[in-house]
């Protein structure tokens, strides 16, 4: 879905609502698309900016449409270049592009709460692993040396967490080898799109992160849907738009579900509830924008309400986890050193 720069780095979420409003701003302003462009080469200081606004400015001398620049120099989604299609076709590129503006802030506050909750476990399982593994490999050694000063050995449990210590620092270059495996497969399994579509799949499998992918799509659906019928489309055309914006295949079932039984003459919001992609009060919320000719306003509130119980849900995460592994940590570190404390003042107390 991600298109690439001349660079090669994909264009984020932020990057793109900030040309959409830029552009946005300059349509209301008065001022053509090209003239406009012309003004943010002019004001750019970015290195990377320059040559990407001097393509679009090339082709739209060529071309006089934004929507066939934006097409031919292959940098930007396919979505957002079918909207501004739309918008130039039915007079309304400034709304359309002030629409893909918070469209894509709203992307990238999802995606912001989305890394927020992963970065944090990750981080504080990092620093569980570093602190077990230096009591493990340095602390437990100094210990076995006491024991041995005092005409004992270490046994059980201890001698066991002491084994491990020594099997640690003997292979250290495999294990240090298995840790940079890996931190790579989480790199892989969050930044590629082949791993990220297997970490949904295997989390569909629980139901915590299944309601968070189920919440993560429908929030887009609900956006794209407001922006496309609020450019005038009709549901059906919506609909096909929209789904270029899906990269869930389990949300896409439900897609394909909705669209056929609106082919076979059903109501979109019938559709939306009898395929499961609005429930509850979301379905009622769609059943009465429809009745009332404001569905696209209705689907902004919905992505709007979508994203807010995403924050919240990441939030809840993160107040549940902090703890949780404070706690765990303290208990492993706890554990260890008594291990070796109760033994140790059994001994002293004998002599």
């Amino acid at each position: 879905m991600k298109q690439t720069n001349a660079f090669g780095k994909a264009f984020s979420s932020i990057e793109l609502a900030s040309f959409c409003g830029q552009i946005a701003l300059i349509l209301k302003s008065g001022i053509s698309a090209l003239e406009g462009l012309n003004i943010m080469l002019e004001d750019t200081f970015s290195p990377e900016e320059e040559p990407i606004l001097k393509a679009l400015i090339e082709n739209m001398q060529e071309t006089g449409s934004l929507y066939q620049a934006l097409e031919e120099t292959k940098l930007f989604p396919s979505y957002m270049i079918h909207m501004v299609e739309i918008g130039e076709e039915t007079g309304t590129l400034d709304e359309v592009m002030a629409a893909l503006q918070i469209h894509y802030e709203r992307e990238d506050a999802v995606s912001k709460s989305i890394r927020s909750a992963v970065t944090y476990p990750m981080l504080m399982t990092g620093m569980m692993v570093a602190v077990i593994i230096v009591l493990l490999v340095k602390v437990m050694p100094i210990f076995n040396q006491v024991f041995v000063q005092l005409g004992s050995e270490m046994t059980g449990f201890s001698r066991i967490l002491m084994n491990m210590g020594t099997a640690i620092n003997r292979y250290s270059i495999a294990f240090t080898a298995l840790l940079i495996l890996a931190a790579f497969l989480i790199l892989y399994g969050t930044r590629s799109q082949s791993g990220r579509k297997l970490c949904r799949k295997l989390g569909y499998h629980f139901s915590f992160s299944k309601a968070v992918y189920e919440e993560l799509a429908s929030c887009r659906f609900a956006s794209g849907m407001a922006l496309t019928l609020s450019s005038g489309l009709n549901p059906e055309r919506s609909m096909e738009l929209v789904d270029a914006l899906n990269d869930d295949p389990f949300f896409q079932k439900k897609l394909n579900h909705c669209r056929q039984q609106m082919n076979d003459g059903k109501d979109l919001t019938d559709a939306l509830f009898s395929s499961g992609i609005f429930t509850g009060m979301y379905a009622r919320m769609a059943s009465i924008g429809s009745k009332t000719g404001s569905m696209d306003q209705v689907m902004d509130t919905i992505a709007s309400l979508y994203q807010d119980n995403i924050d919240n849900r990441m939030n809840n995460i993160l107040a549940t986890l902090e703890p949780t592994l404070v706690i765990l940590l303290s208990l492993i570190v706890g554990v260890i050193l008594l291990s070796v404390m109760l033994p140790l003042m059994g001994i002293m107390s004998s002599l």
